[in-house]
């Protein structure tokens, strides 16, 4: 007798192959069986799942739960979306290694790169490790809802055999070796490889570049030579979000492929409005690079929208003029805002944006804040365009005005990547592509993409039509499992470990986010709820059903050396 049948549903193995309707036994955490047909197999629990499709359990390559870890070990709310497995430690931030003195550090990196409130994490983290192995066991000993397959970012390992020079310069020749040894314990404890970042926006501790933005060559060609010898693990890298790479960056993505042999995944790969060709800029630049176990560039399937306020207006540092802004004291920034000087220069950098298209105040929209004018505002759901313009004065002026009217604390939402359904079709369809970069866990107070999946499957699948359901669930699962090198998950196959996802597919779609005051103190983020979702098994017990939580902790730290 099994423990779990799945009776009666439509498999979707994840492999791209054609679904068909069977059973999948289940017993402890792995697939026991699959019949294609109803296989009159007895089961402790059996599931009538007509009318629904199982695929694996959708795989998140671009999170940043490495905090969140400690205080929320379910991590909503990927699970809720059919997740059961997420890569951490990306674009070159973590929390491993990490000794008591570098502490502070790392919190500050993790406060202006990703986002997440300085008290929150401070309440939040218990600093139950040093080493990156210690890291993975408190994952395991405090209970983990879903999988965790972990890189090891750069920035605290170049902190830690640093200090304070990691964020002023790149390292000498005996300091890189010491990081690649380093890098080399993080492999032997289990990381999936490496990441980092030379994006300008990534600016960490006290408003100096990232610490990984200061790497130099001789420090990457001993990471690559970990991986080269281990011959596993993968890496991940941030670059410019423009549509070309120049000489240096196409000679810096080759030295990685060819100095570690293994595959490296950039973020990312996108279309600017109007121009649904334009991502092929980048990819033309590496084209010779470009294959599953070389070069695969990351894009996303779902508008990337973010929440913002003018205490922390993150994501505004795309515009130069806001940059020097973002290391400033809330007072400095208070005078910034009302300087027209100020503003002018500002709206003259969103003017000749050209990843936004020229558009910005048409993707910009007040959502909430805390006083009544404010929200009563909100629900007009008026982009500052159409404010402008009913109020005869500039976009730049309406935004300030309110954001001042609310004491700073209005919540705006910006759109900006995949505004139009027409710049998300081509990259979705292009195999060359990895899709992800949910960017779950971080900027939780001003957004939450934890259900890409749920995206793909009702914009794409059920309502445009654009991949059927097999490629759909191929694209978000089994090539991320075979990317990074997670054994035995990805696909249903007997044998495998029971992470799987069950969908009602008529029904399916993520929810609009919505604010919940869950992190430690009390703190508020956004979460997102999803609709259609029957149920999520990780390795073998289902964690939810049609949005609940079921009870467990069956996910786990994964291990890269794990076969």
């Amino acid at each position: 007798m099994h423990d779990t049948l799945i009776h009666g549903v439509t498999i979707v193995d994840g492999t791209g192959a054609e679904p068909f309707t069977g059973d999948v036994a289940i017993d402890g955490d792995q697939i026991a069986s699959i019949s294609r047909n109803r296989s009159g197999l007895n089961a402790r629990q059996k599931i009538n799942a007509d009318g629904l499709i199982l695929t694996p359990g959708i795989i998140d390559p671009h999170t940043h739960y490495d905090a969140q870890v400690c205080w929320d070990g379910l991590l909503t709310s990927s699970p809720e979306h059919g997740v059961t497995t997420v890569i951490t430690g990306n674009c070159g931030v973590g929390l491993a290694p990490a000794r008591p003195d570098l502490h502070e550090v790392l919190i500050g990196d993790l406060v202006n790169v990703e986002g997440i409130p300085y008290e929150v994490l401070k309440k939040g983290i218990d600093w139950r490790w040093e080493s990156f192995g210690e890291y993975l066991d408190s994952m395991d000993d405090n209970g983990l809802g879903i999988n965790v397959a972990a890189l090891a970012a750069i920035t605290p390992i170049r902190h830690l055999i640093m200090g304070e020079a990691a964020r002023q310069r790149g390292a000498t020749d005996d300091e890189a070796a010491q990081i690649g040894a380093e890098f080399g314990r993080a492999m032997a404890a289990g990381a999936f490889g490496f990441s980092t970042t030379v994006l300008g926006i990534h600016v960490g501790y006290e408003g100096e570049p990232l610490a990984c933005r200061n790497a130099g060559n001789n420090e990457y060609q001993a990471l690559c030579g970990v991986l080269k010898d281990l011959d596993r693990g993968a890496i991940q890298l941030t670059v410019t979000p423009t549509d070309t790479l120049n000489q240096d960056q196409r000679e810096f993505l080759k030295m990685l492929v060819d100095e570690s042999t293994r595959p490296v995944t950039w973020v990312g790969s996108f279309n600017t409005p109007g121009n649904y060709e334009s991502y092929l800029g980048k990819l033309a630049a590496v084209e010779d690079l470009i294959s599953r176990d070389k070069l695969v560039p990351m894009t996303t399937c779902h508008p990337i929208k973010f929440q913002f306020h003018m205490r922390n207006p993150f994501i505004l540092g795309l515009f130069e003029a806001m940059r020097p802004v973002m290391a400033m004291e809330l007072e400095q920034k208070i005078e910034q805002y009302r300087n027209q000087e100020f503003r002018q220069k500002f709206a003259a950098d969103v003017e000749k944006n050209e990843a936004l298209g020229g558009d910005f105040w048409h993707r910009v929209r007040l959502i909430d804040g805390e006083r009544e004018q404010t929200l009563r505002l909100a629900e007009g759901k008026k982009t500052i365009a159409q404010m402008a313009a009913d109020s005869g004065k500039q976009p730049v002026d309406v935004m300030f005005e309110i954001a001042f009217d609310d004491d700073l604390g209005a919540i705006f939402e910006l759109v900006t990547l995949n505004h139009d359904p027409g710049e998300v079709i081509p990259l979705i369809n292009d195999d060359r592509l990895i899709i992800g970069l949910s960017d779950a866990g971080a900027h939780v107070d001003m957004m939450c993409d934890a259900g890409f999946g749920t995206y793909m499957l009702s914009k794409w699948v059920r309502e445009e039509k654009v991949l059927t359901v097999q490629d759909a669930i191929r694209r978000i699962t089994s090539e991320q499992a075979e990317f990074f090198g997670i054994a035995r998950r990805g696909v249903i196959a007997e044998g495998n470990f029971a992470d799987l996802a069950l969908f009602d597919l008529t029904r399916v779609r993520p929810l609009e986010s919505e604010k919940s005051f869950d992190l430690p103190g009390g703190g508020k983020r956004w979460v997102q709820h999803a609709e259609g979702v029957h149920g999520t098994f990780v390795n073998g017990e289902m964690l939810y059903q049609d949005g609940i939580y079921q009870g467990g902790m069956p996910g786990r730290a994964l291990r890269s050396y794990d076969s």
